[in-house]
């Protein structure tokens, strides 16, 4: 039975919360100055067991798509991902990667010929904002590679989460599938240079290879279905305004879990970015605007039947 919007919503939301713990788990429990064999961990051996699962390879056009979903989405976003978080605070890589939904509705607009609609900007600058609010306090200093990273991270996710909403799914593949491919495609993408730049595998004791177990199946095999399952069914944008609930799930570990404040100006934050997130699920559909032929096109110029509204249902089944 299919699910429901809400419940959809909620699901995909999982994925967001579940990534609101990497850094700590970086943090805490990897070994150190690895953020490329930590990507490889995280990808590979989930997508490789989505792979198992789904019994099902890319045809056709789709080796080829599928390797820019899995460049964007894991080999470039992983990596740096976690260069951001080892060298500076989680706060402060949260607060550059607040911009991803505002990078969404650009990046939707560039690709899609969608005009970005008032609503769509506040509310992801009502974001942003909320989030500065709850980590900015405990960023810390300013390190220019890791703000690149950080910078550089959110913009690969975004571009990919447009994409990935514009192709859709190949008849006859659901998103198990999907994110096998990309995770696998991604991971195979690290190997060689996670060998080539940071040499042999670390020795791994107890508590890093219970972190390495927990990202690539909970945070990445579970959490990444969740996500790709939701772009498939949401608009991107929809999509990305889940992602404030990353950091604030960040904030809320540090302080459960490590006795971190939560002072009146981070529950304003937390407060602003969780309205921003809610918002960004009942915003009104727009009408894509059209654009000359090619493969970012609106669906109607390549004979789909799917829409790619920035606010709307991305794909009508």
């Amino acid at each position: 039975m299919p699910a429901t919007r809400p419940a959809l919503i909620a699901l995909t939301a999982l994925a967001p919360v579940s990534w609101g713990t990497t850094y700590a788990v970086t943090t805490e429990f990897l070994p150190p100055d690895r953020p490329l064999f930590t990507g490889l961990m995280r990808a590979l051996p989930a997508g490789l067991l989505l792979l198992a699962l789904a019994r099902v390879l890319p045809r056709g056009a789709w080796w080829g798509k599928a390797a820019v979903l899995g460049a964007l989405n894991i080999g470039a976003f992983f990596p740096l991902l976690f260069l951001a978080a080892y060298r500076m605070p989680g706060g402060m890589a949260a607060v550059v990667g607040s911009v991803g939904p505002l990078l969404v509705v650009g990046l939707s607009a560039l690709l899609l010929g969608q005009r970005p609609t008032t609503r769509s900007v506040l509310t992801g600058a009502v974001a942003a904002i909320g989030v500065s609010l709850v980590v900015l306090e405990a960023a810390g200093g300013l390190d220019t590679l890791g703000v690149l990273a950080a910078f550089a991270s959110t913009a690969s996710m975004s571009t990919g989460t447009v994409l990935a909403g514009r192709w859709g799914r190949p008849d006859g593949v659901g998103p198990l599938a999907l994110t096998g491919w990309q995770l696998t495609a991604g991971g195979l993408l690290l190997a060689p240079l996670a060998l080539l730049v940071e040499g042999a595998p670390p020795a791994l004791d107890g508590p890093a290879i219970g972190g390495y177990l927990y990202l690539a199946l909970a945070n990445t095999a579970l959490a990444y279905w969740l996500w790709f399952r939701g772009i498939g069914r949401l608009s991107a944008t929809q999509v990305t305004f889940l992602g404030p609930l990353s950091p604030l799930t960040a904030a809320v570990i540090g302080w459960a879990a490590l006795g971190e404040a939560l002072g009146p100006v981070q529950l304003a934050g937390m407060a602003l970015a969780f309205a921003a997130t809610l918002a960004g699920q009942t915003a009104p559909r727009t009408q894509p605007v059209a654009v000359s032929g090619g493969p970012f096109s609106p669906a109607s110029r390549n004979g789909r039947k799917d829409s790619t509204d920035l606010t709307g249902t991305v794909l009508r089944r």
